[in-house]
């Protein structure tokens, strides 16, 4: 067995290799590295590691003899003193390093071979490479072709750790909470962009931005995942919270028509219940909404749920005390005949995005409560003049009451 000394000695002796092979590099990163490590100052020599890996790829270069500087670094510098390194920050580097590897065997060893390690791991660092694992698996079905047995793996390394989210949300510090459940919300989330449906890709990708900033994603990937759950939003069965959706920062990647900025507008127009912009809109990019299979796949389901909505928001738009609604009000609103808006109205108290009775005789549907959910500013402005009525109409209820009441002697 190698000695500290020579364990020092070898990985001091790469850091300063490759500073004279790469002088650009040696200054901010190597040379940099070879002190901490002579100084034994694991935690600062951690965070040195994954500045350097984050900074790829000014910093992916290679040695002497041609092999991944990530690599190389991983293996004559970090593994030799493994021990000695917060075990969730060595995690992050080996998915630093596995990710960066054009080799698919070579970068799952990377992952396997660290897992070998459990029990000096703990469970956080556990959970953070086997998400990683998976997740870097799952990204190669698109040139593998479809894994029944990787999609069970996965589903079954999913269910057995979510209490280790839940205990580490409730136990650990935050930090590491949050870079534990951003890995495992995020192979959650991939899983269910391959298996579905898209309402459950809708909520892990929602969990999955509650742990990770977007400024943590590269351009492509904030664009992808903005366009993703756009479309799980508009085609996922029960998701109905577009006010939810419409405040997350990472919608800001789809700014541009190319980039799919119908995607939000398509949304605002079912937030707001607006079934004629809805229906402007999807005439305006019909190509760009035919191009996207999901949207045409589900073209009912999207259908159904901007009618819905366009009855939540005529419901929630009315004063309290004018909730009795006539089937021609709602199919005025709904844009259909008269003669559907009995099935419409039983789909929505069905759903649950409404309570109330609705009479088939006077046609009338009478409405005690709506689903709340998040509003944009137009609707917390309506609603702050609702709330402004209601309290001249209670203050002017009081003066009535005392002008009625008899003196007391």
């Amino acid at each position: 067995m190698a000695s500290y000394m020579d364990v020092s000695t070898g990985a001091i002796e790469h850091l300063e290799a490759m500073g004279a092979l790469h002088p650009v590099l040696a200054e901010a990163h190597y040379d940099k590295m070879a002190s901490l490590f002579s100084q034994k100052l694991w935690h600062q020599l951690t965070l040195a590691v994954l500045d350097f890996l984050a900074a790829a790829p000014e910093t992916q270069v290679t040695t002497a003899d041609g092999t991944h500087s990530f690599l190389a670094l991983y293996d004559q510098v970090v593994l030799p003193v493994d021990k000695k390194l917060n075990q969730l920050s060595l995690a992050r580097i080996a998915s630093a390093v596995a990710n960066s590897l054009d080799d698919a065997e070579a970068a799952k060893a990377v992952m396997e071979n660290l897992l070998e390690k459990k029990a000096r791991l703990g469970p956080a660092a556990t959970l953070y490479c086997e998400a990683k694992l998976h997740l870097l698996q799952l990204s190669l079905l698109s040139t593998t072709g479809q894994d029944p047995a990787l999609l069970n793996l996965t589903k079954e390394m999913l269910e057995n750790n979510s209490s280790v989210v839940s205990e580490l949300l409730a136990d650990g510090t935050e930090s590491d909470a949050a870079i534990v459940s951003s890995a495992y919300y995020e192979c959650a989330m991939t899983y269910r962009k391959v298996v579905g449906p898209p309402e459950a890709y809708y909520r892990e990708a929602i969990r999955f931005l509650n742990y990770t900033p977007p400024d943590a994603l590269v351009p492509k990937e904030r664009l992808d995942l903005a366009t993703d759950l756009s479309l799980a939003a508009l085609t996922g069965e029960g998701v109905f919270n577009f006010g939810e959706i419409l405040q997350l920062p990472i919608l800001a990647s789809l700014d541009t028509p190319e980039h799919g900025s119908w995607l939000v507008d398509l949304m605002k127009a079912n937030a707001r219940g607006d079934v004629t912009g809805f229906h402007a809109i999807a005439n305006q990019y019909v190509t760009a909404i035919q191009a996207q299979p999901a949207l045409a796949s589900r073209a009912k389901t999207v259908e159904e749920k901007i009618t819905l909505l366009a009855l939540v928001n005529m419901i929630f738009e009315r004063p309290s005390g004018e909730r009795t609604l006539t089937f021609d009000e709602i199919a005025a609103r709904i844009q259909l005949p008269v003669d559907s808006v009995e099935l419409v109205v039983m789909r929505a108290l069905s759903l649950g995005l409404i309570k109330g009775t609705m009479d088939q005789v006077d046609q009338t549907l009478l409405v005690d409560w709506v689903m709340p959910r998040v509003l944009d500013k137009t609707q917390m402005q309506n609603l702050s003049v609702r709330f402004s009525e209601w309290a001249v109409q209670v203050s002017k209820a009081k003066d009535y009451m005392v002008e009625q009441s008899p003196m007391l002697a």
